[in-house]
């Protein structure tokens, strides 16, 4: 399978693979060095101890002097942009996940969990898994004939068309693990066929399903058979083979060891290979033993639950896995490298509405009897792989046991409140997650919010940095017992704190922010010199980059909620869902820390937007000015 990264840029001069709204899209730019670098110290002057900050400034400034190093590397950055689509792209996909050692589950895959499905019997859980099936190969069929429409941005910068290129890794890319760095690649090549097959994973078991035969694709109903056929394959106990799919929830580096073992065998060879060309998964999971409740749910789609559930029954290299579990608990599970959470949300939207149009006909097994019955992945398992194996079984149980997950849904207000205080749902509510860290641990931290750079060619995120000096201010009036600070001082502060966040999410859309600028001059330094310039090495930059608060607004319009797991030992994740009556949190962190608590963050959410609606309550008036509007597009 070629590489991805390259791939994509020379077919860039082939042919447009992203429609015709396409050359509508710029080039990402490259910000001015001095606005990154007091940018820079203006996110961090109220985050580290001063003394700290003194070094830091003189580190600074001496990196950004007129002839010096920063403007040498600013130089080979601009030189960079001329050269390639995205100056950034491959800084950050390597930076992002491709270095990341870190196992997939929890640490970097997301999930999407879907509403819960009441299946009287097996069939109608096959039922249901071969209308989504059918769903992915319509969705699929647009983007083949590149007709999927184009996106446009919404909110205050709205009506810019966006990039496209992310939709079409959904089903045609795959991360392949690797001893120091993995890689991206795309399974579409001259010289192989297009994938015309999908893999059932059932009682962690892998099947081939081939959803193309003799040019012709399978009916809803050819698939319903074909899943009856492979549910069957899997209760064989005398055909069970070793649950390979454990390998792929290791580390990385531990599973390309693995891997490279498994690859000399010819048998394990070909199974890979029909894996890693497929168009996606699909896990037919056994009954979780747990109350669906959205906290559980969550959990099952995240990790599976454990080898002894269904942890096994996943491969977590596949960008697409969708779950359909026999209790009812579906959703997806995907690999993040190829696409960010917003194209997955809106393919997820699409099979959702396709499956509710599609669902009130019943489907029967079509009587087919040409139809060639799906093949049972093989396996040759040495006893070096057996010792993986049993090494990732032990190693997913440890991250099963510690992840500390709460589904919180705040019900006292959502965001039709929010929009008649003349505020952006989402800069409220991230002025709301400041003031809850800062309860729970008197302090605030380097914060990422993912922000949507799909206004430019191959667009990915930079990070909108909301712990802004001006939202610290706020979290300390609306916390501070010893002076009396008067509501009216609190509401100056709060506006100020929501002007700060939306000035900075306007700059990180528009390519403006300084995550991405950093990282490519460090990158470039790191191309040119045999040591890293000191700005980089300084404690911090590196504490910049420990990002404690993760937070990404996946808003959606179909009954489902995106969760994921926090970024570092000691932080949260916290993903949320603004609706109009109602916001949805997911809160993550792990219990091996003894600082942090999933269930002790949420009740500060909670405390957080209960005293944020009083103040504005009490501030209201006919003569108070609109505070700033944050654009929509930060998900």
């Amino acid at each position: 399978m070629p590489d991805l990264e390259k791939d994509m840029q020379k077919k860039e001069k082939e042919n447009d693979t992203c429609g015709k709204d396409e050359t509508a899209v710029p080039k990402l730019p490259v910000p001015p060095l001095q606005q990154t670098l007091r940018m820079y110290l203006q996110c961090m002057k109220h985050l580290v101890p001063e003394e700290q900050f003194k070094k830091t400034k003189v580190i600074v400034e001496q990196f950004g002097i007129p002839g010096g190093l920063g403007e040498s590397l600013q130089q080979m950055l601009e030189e960079r942009r001329e050269k390639t689509m995205n100056w950034v792209f491959n800084y950050w996909l390597d930076d992002m996940y491709l270095n990341n050692r870190l196992a997939l589950p929890v640490n970097s895959s997301p999930a999407i969990i879907f509403a819960r499905q009441y299946f009287k019997d097996v069939n109608d859980q096959l039922r249901f898994a071969a209308n989504l099936i059918s769903g992915v190969q319509d969705y699929k069929a647009l983007l083949d004939t590149h007709a999927l429409p184009a996106d446009f941005s919404r909110g205050q910068l709205s009506g810019h068309p966006l990039c496209m290129k992310q939709y079409y890794g959904l089903f045609s890319s795959y991360r392949l693990p690797g001893c120091t760095k993995d890689t991206l690649v795309a399974q579409k090549s001259n010289v192989m066929p297009e994938p015309e097959h999908i893999i059932v994973a059932c009682n962690s078991q892998f099947f081939v399903l081939d959803v193309v035969i003799n040019f012709r694709r399978l009916s809803e109903g050819d698939l319903f058979t074909q899943l009856q056929k492979i549910a069957k394959m899997a209760e064989n106990e005398e055909e069970m083979l070793p649950p390979i799919g454990l390998l792929t929830t290791d580390g990385r580096t531990e599973w390309a060891d693995a891997r490279t073992i498994l690859m000399k065998d010819s048998t394990n060879r070909d199974s890979l290979d029909m894996i890693e060309r497929c168009i996606c998964l699909v896990c037919l999971d056994s009954p979780s033993g747990v109350e669906l409740n959205d906290t559980n749910m969550a959990l099952q789609l995240l990790h599976g639950g454990g080898y002894h559930k269904n942890g096994a029954n996943r491969w977590y290299d596949k960008p697409m896995q969708f779950v359909v579990g026999r209790d009812g608990l579906c959703g997806t599970v995907f690999e993040h490298s190829p696409f960010d959470g917003i194209v997955m949300v809106q393919c997820t939207e699409y099979l959702l509405k396709h499956m509710k149009e599609s669902s009130k006909k019943l489907v029967r097994a079509d009587s087919v009897s040409e139809l060639p019955a799906p093949r049972r992945l093989r396996w040759k398992c040495s006893p070096e792989i057996q010792t993986h194996l049993a090494s990732s079984a032990e190693k997913l149980q440890r991250i099963v046991e510690n992840l500390d997950f709460t589904a919180y849904k705040f019900e006292h207000y959502g965001k039709e409140f929010i929009k008649k205080q003349k505020v952006s749902p989402d800069a409220y509510i991230q002025v709301a997650l400041q003031l809850a860290f800062y309860r729970r641990h008197r302090r605030l931290v380097p914060t990422y919010e993912s922000a949507s750079l799909r206004r430019f060619d191959e667009g990915r995120v930079d990070n909108i940095r909301s712990s802004t000096s001006e939202a610290f201010a706020f979290v300390k009036a609306m916390t501070d017992d010893k002076t009396a600070v008067s509501d009216s001082e609190k509401m100056q502060r709060f506006k100020d704190a929501i002007t700060a966040q939306t000035n900075y999410s306007i700059l990180a859309i528009t390519g403006m922010a300084i995550d991405n600028h950093l990282l490519g001059l460090r990158e470039v330094a790191r191309e040119h010199f045999k040591e890293l310039p000191e700005i980089f090495t300084d404690e911090t930059y590196l504490t910049s980059n420990r990002f404690i608060l993760s937070t990404s607004q996946v808003p959606t319009t179909m009954e489902m909620f995106c969760c994921y797991g926090p970024v570092v030992p000691n932080g949260y994740g916290a993903c949320y869902n603004p609706q109009p009556e109602h916001i949805l949190f997911c809160i993550s962190s792990f219990k091996d820390c003894k600082e942090t608590s999933s269930e002790m963050f949420a009740k500060a959410v909670e405390e957080s937007l209960l005293a944020m609606r009083d103040l504005c309550n009490k501030c209201n008036s006919t003569t108070a000015k609109p505070l700033a509007k944050q654009d929509a597009a930060t998900q």
